[in-house]
């Protein structure tokens, strides 16, 4: 069957911004300028096709990444909408993974924002060409050249008008486009889907010379082909400086940038001709490399997919989704090869064939069925029985694995119980489901209380899943208060010894551990080297030595949370022969370490979250002092547009509830962002009653 639409004629790009910088705004826009939809919808008017869940149109937020396809100048765009607040990074995460492209959204008046930062470095770690889009040029404190300069300033990017805006805040009407020289006036009537063009505004022509001089500049420092021209004094032809800003924009040496408003209908035609024209398709990036199964030693021989019809079949589940209609969904990227509907395939990590029942292109929470995913789609397939967010999809004849997805660990958690017995049998089906679709979210029981105790990212998080919980599967409980999830760590080098010696059903189990605890770098977990040779414990205990070692830092000395960032050698030892097993060197290894902690000056840890706190500046003070009682360093404050940015380090503890209480200090006009910048020590006084708490409980 011939291909539906060229490969090099696909585009998968990602949305990503911070939050209400306008990205499902702009979505929107491109459904409609491509006619994907009718009529655009908005997200204040919570009637947005891709926030679909009711959660997103109560908060007018982004909570789940959603899929769509439309098509511009006999292109297929695959778009992936993703949230923009740090409870939902994950989201972000997954789908960067499977995306060749990007579309950075900036607010006009905020430029580069917190969460804004952590989608561009993520899509740093994955190579990701991008283009810039920056919006809300009509906004009041809009300034395009300021945003741009803080990409420079806060990311490290290389941004490079291909537009410019004709006026700000309420004067802005239209853009100029630098390649084509000529600018842009939108029509109201049919909300800027047709627009006029005429030369460049007078008071502008210098401006735009200058522009297009500097944007011709910049690539020929970069593109030889360009370079040539350039030193010959030669004016590139509009072909040639659209080839070379592609070269340059998929090589990652410059980001390309366009300005408009979104909720305006201005500027959003010029980003899909940015995408278009210089976003990569899959064939302009680097061919896809796993694991090689077939010669049992997964790792040490690369096998390599090109982006080819007719290359094996390889995928990766990014995403699960409980739908209530079609059942399990799992979304995949395809790298290679084709897969019809009703055909098995290999899920590599579970090692169990699956036959895909149905094959669907997704738009937000509609379906349409399709009969073949092809080399590029984005697809979603519903029949897998056991398949988990990052499993590798691959051919029975020719298994391969790709790299699995890593997210961050959790920092909040709080307690979840049914209110009745009926709805005790939903809620751990419930939490399971919800669970399988978002691996930041996760369940564990309090082996003490024997709790069910539920973990995210977040008081948002945790918010959302509560109330998904009641809505989506009828399932009534009650919650606790949310707990910071702190951890501990050892501050002093120390050796410890453990002997466990016992007889059991008429037999001795001996064991002798002696391990050297000592602190380890910061984000490392734990890390255990053996430095024994095999005469002084066999290697086969070593392994259970280290097993137990990490099983005891799961529960700390000081108050039960983890130990993280600890080096642990195990040093020395003794075993018997015929007395000594494997649970003796568990049981001494678990002491040792244990005891070591306790020696070696624990202390707890806590979450720090860098905040940022926009307010106008009348109530600077009334927020920074306030700051400053939750035990906040305030490290730098700066004016943007009209309001002023507070940028603190807040332990997670005090924040909690902070959203009600800023907006009670600034009569409702201040707004912030955190994320988590770092784990520090807790104060002594605040210790010592975390420690008493929980020898109390």
């Amino acid at each position: 069957m011939a291909r539906e639409i060229a490969l090099q004629s696909i585009r998968n790009i990602g949305i990503m911004a911070h939050i209400d910088a306008g990205k499902t705004t702009t979505t929107e826009r491109i459904l409609y300028y491509t006619g994907r939809v009718h009529r655009p919808g908005n997200v204040d008017d919570g009637a947005t096709q891709m926030d679909y869940m009711e959660q997103e149109r109560e908060r007018g937020i982004t909570i789940m990444s959603a899929a769509t396809t439309c098509s511009w100048r006999d292109h297929r765009i695959n778009i992936i909408d993703t949230p923009g607040h740090v409870d939902f990074t994950s989201e972000v995460e997954r789908s960067l993974r499977v995306l060749d492209g990007a579309v950075a959204v900036f607010c006009g008046v905020g430029g580069v924002e917190p969460q804004s930062e952590t989608v561009w470095k993520q899509a740093d770690r994955y190579g990701i060409p991008r283009v810039a889009f920056i919006n809300k040029m009509d906004r009041l404190g809009a300034d395009f050249r300021q945003a741009v300069q803080s990409m420079v300033e806060r990311l490290g990017a290389r941004p490079v008008p291909v537009t410019l805006p004709i006026g700000a805040e309420d004067t802005f009407r239209g853009v100029v486009d630098l390649l084509e020289q000529q600018a842009q006036i939108y029509h109201e009537e049919d909300l800027g889907a047709t627009f006029d063009l005429a030369p460049v505004p007078e008071e502008m022509a210098a401006e735009a010379a200058d522009s297009r001089a500097a944007l011709i500049e910049a690539v020929a420092e970069v593109d030889e082909a360009l370079m040539d021209l350039y030193l010959a004094e030669q004016e590139p032809t509009l072909e040639q400086l659209r080839a070379g800003i592609r070269r340059a924009t998929l090589a990652g040496h410059m980001v390309p940038v366009f300005c408009g408003s979104s909720l305006k209908n201005k500027g959003v035609q010029n980003l899909l001709d940015g995408i278009v024209d210089y976003l990569p398709s899959p064939l302009d990036r680097p061919p896809i490399e796993g694991c090689d199964l077939a010669d049992k030693a997964p790792g040490e021989r690369t096998q390599v997919r090109r982006p080819d019809d007719e290359e094996p079949f390889s995928a990766l589940a990014f995403k699960i989704l409980a739908d209530p209609f079609a059942g399990r969904l799992a979304f995949m990227r395809v790298y290679s090869g084709t897969l019809a509907a009703g055909k098995v395939v290999l899920n590599v990590n579970t090692g169990k064939r699956e036959r895909i029942q149905r094959l669907l292109r997704m738009h937000a929470d509609k379906r349409e069925d399709l009969q073949e995913a092809r080399t590029g789609d984005i697809v979603a397939a519903v029949g897998f029985k056991e398949i988990r967010t990052g499993d590798t999809l691959a051919d029975q004849e020719h298994p391969l694995i790709l790299d699995e997805m890593t997210f961050a660990e959790p920092v909040i958690y709080m307690a979840i119980e049914p209110r009745t017995k009926a709805d005790q049998d939903k809620l751990g089906a419930a939490l399971q489901a919800m669970a399988d679709e978002d691996p930041s979210f996760q369940i564990r029981k309090d082996p003490d209380s024997g709790q069910t105790v539920i973990w995210g990212m977040g008081e948002l998080h945790l918010e959302i899943v509560v109330d998904r919980m009641q809505r989506e599967y009828n399932v009534a409980c009650n919650v606790g208060r949310p707990q910071v999830a702190y951890r501990e760590t050892v501050t002093r080098a120390v050796t410890s010894r453990g002997e466990f010696e016992r007889e059991l059903a008429g037999k001795t189990n001996f064991a002798r551990v002696e391990l050297a605890i000592e602190p380890g770098d910061y984000g490392t977990g734990i890390v255990f080297a053996n430095e024994v040779d095999p005469d002084v414990i066999p290697a086969e205990f070593v392994g259970h030595v280290e097993g137990a070692v990490r099983q005891a830092c799961e529960t700390g000395v000081l108050a039960g949370y983890p130990l993280v960032d600890v080096a642990v050698r195990l040093i020395g030892g003794k075993w018997v022969d015929g007395e000594s097993t494997e649970m003796g060197f568990r049981n001494a290894a678990t002491g040792a370490l244990w005891d070591g902690a306790k020696a070696a000056d624990p202390v707890l840890l806590e979450p720090v979250m860098t905040v940022e706190v926009t307010v106008p500046p009348d109530f600077l003070g009334d927020v920074t002092g306030h700051l400053n009682s939750r035990r906040g360093r305030v490290i730098g404050m700066q004016q943007r547009g009209v309001d002023q940015v507070i940028h603190a380090e807040v332990p997670l503890v005090e924040m909690f509830g902070y959203a009600t209480q800023l907006r009670s200090l600034s009569q409702g006009r201040g707004v912030f962002s955190m994320q988590l910048a770092r784990y520090e020590p807790v104060p002594e006084k605040v210790a010592r009653e975390i420690t008493r708490l929980y020898a109390g409980a």
